[in-house]
């Protein structure tokens, strides 16, 4: 009996394992293989000869660089921003005392509930006016308003749960509030601020719907746009689309897989009183 339930239980984890890991392992198998072995609709079937070549052409015809070095200008400038103003945001929420504390933070969380793609018209027409439409500008203001206000919700929690006795020590030395908050809620806030940048940087690394439509320029279109290029009027180069997904992808796997102790550990720093 104990046997079946450790086997039930290895099961049920199996599960969401292989469901996760098999996709990427299909598009592995796909970015190596030729258009023909992947237009003869088998799926599971692993390629005949490695086409290591599609890498090289999704690197060099697919303008890899160009479109790498503007997903990471707006994903690097977003971070910043969005760990500066949720930080200070935070800080005055959860450790002072003030009237409307509650209220600010049921704004941010209404903001949680608000669909990105219900805000493309008006900000269409926001920026338009604003003449910042097809400019990083366009995507940097909107992606910074949607991470802000689950990135102040997890340092909230968190920042709930610092002693203040850290801070009354601080008052009687003589420390302002800047100060404070720069050299001591800052450096303990270390695992949420890592679990804040690290789901930003997910879901804006491959971000497309803004991204389409408020960026119009070659010169300024960021790494989802590249797998256009290996489309046609007449054909589609699939292995090359592939292997460029996969280069794509590539430096959100290997973030995520380094860093994902940092997403639990700021996930639950503040669900206990310390």
């Amino acid at each position: 009996m104990r046997k079946l339930k450790k086997a039930i239980v290895y099961l049920l984890f199996a599960i969401p394992v292989i469901t996760q890991l098999y996709p990427l392992l299909w598009l592995l198998l796909y970015s190596l293989k030729t258009n023909e072995e992947i237009l003869d609709g088998s799926f599971f079937s692993l390629p005949h000869k490695l086409q290591w070549h599609n890498y090289y052409e999704a690197y060099t015809s697919g303008s890899y660089l160009k479109y790498l070095s503007n997903s990471v200008f707006v994903t690097a400038v977003t971070m910043i921003c969005v760990i500066v103003l949720a930080s200070m945001a935070a800080y005055a929420i959860s450790r002072f005392r003030w009237k409307y504390g509650n209220a600010v933070m049921t704004i941010f969380l209404m903001g949680m509930m608000i669909p990105m793609q219900a805000t493309l018209l008006p900000l269409m027409i926001i920026f338009k006016n604003m003449t910042i439409l097809n400019t990083h500008l366009s995507l940097i203001l909107p992606y910074i308003a949607f991470s802000t206000p689950i990135a102040v919700f997890i340092l909230s929690g968190f920042m709930r749960a610092i002693p203040h006795e850290i801070e009354e020590s601080a008052f009687i030395d003589g420390a302002s509030v800047y100060r404070i908050f720069r050299s001591i809620i800052l450096p303990v806030s270390v695992p949420p601020v890592m679990t804040v940048c690290i789901l930003t940087f997910i879901n804006i690394w491959n971000e497309y719907i803004l991204a389409a439509t408020f960026i119009s320029s070659e010169k300024l279109k960021t790494l989802p746009f590249g797998v256009y290029t290996f489309v046609s009027q007449y054909s589609v180069n699939y292995g090359n689309i592939g292997a460029f997904l996969v280069m794509g992808a590539l430096p959100v796997i290997l973030i995520y897989f380094f860093l994902s102790n940092q997403i639990t550990k700021g996930m639950v720093a503040g669900a206990v009183k310390g």
